[in-house]
């Protein structure tokens, strides 16, 4: 599962869970656009724009696929709630929920960070040149408590862990691909080009 306001979606999302769920030998990636994220303020799509143009990457990619349960609150999306009811529809599945390394950074911030811990494994993603040692103090405590070093034993355990996936070279941010939309600049290499299209053609982020 990964999740996120996806404001836009772009390869910086899609090219290291793609990496990931191939380390993993992972078959399905499960899109979770968030509608209003508990640590953000405003997105600057509307839910509607951001869900299509998840839909269109997952109608190309068949790795990904679209859930919406999370636009459909009123309230905010928390993980927690969100992955319990992932857990009553498939109690038996293991849940791998993906993040980011910033998002890791925070993670001992989230709504009762160790229940979600108790429903699913964190699957971290990194960019080049991370190093472990420069984690804060929280971060190094919940990684000596949590962390788990392969994937076999990611395997042998039903929840509870963290692992952190080999970096990937894309670092791409929606800030920034925001900023290069409203100047009219190049975003052709960023994104696929089903979601620029659709950008252009609703004329978001202007």
């Amino acid at each position: 599962i990964l999740g996120g306001t996806f404001d836009p979606i772009h390869y910086g999302h899609l090219k290291p869970a793609s990496q990931t769920a191939n380390w993993l030998g992972l078959s399905q990636i499960i899109l979770l656009p968030a509608h209003i994220p508990p640590h953000k303020k405003l997105t600057s799509a509307s839910s509607t724009n951001r869900a299509e143009m998840v839909k269109r990457v997952c109608q190309q990619e068949t790795l990904f696929s679209f859930d919406d349960r999370e636009l459909k609150r009123t309230t905010p999306s928390y993980t927690l709630e969100t992955l319990k009811t992932f857990k009553k529809e498939q109690p038996e599945a293991k849940l791998l929920f993906f993040i980011g390394m910033d998002s890791l950074l925070t993670f001992t911030t989230w709504y009762k960070w160790q229940e979600i811990l108790s429903l699913c494994h964190l699957i971290v993603s990194t960019r080049p040149g991370y190093r472990l040692s420069k984690l804060d103090k929280n971060t190094q405590s919940l990684l000596n408590k949590y962390q788990i070093k392969s994937k076999a034993e990611l395997l042998q355990k039903a929840s509870g862990g963290i692992l952190i996936a080999p970096p990937c070279e894309c670092d791409i941010s929606s800030t920034n691909i925001r900023a290069r939309l409203k100047a009219r600049q190049a975003c052709q290499e960023l994104m696929p080009e089903s979601v620029l299209d659709y950008i252009k053609q609703h004329q978001l982020y202007r």
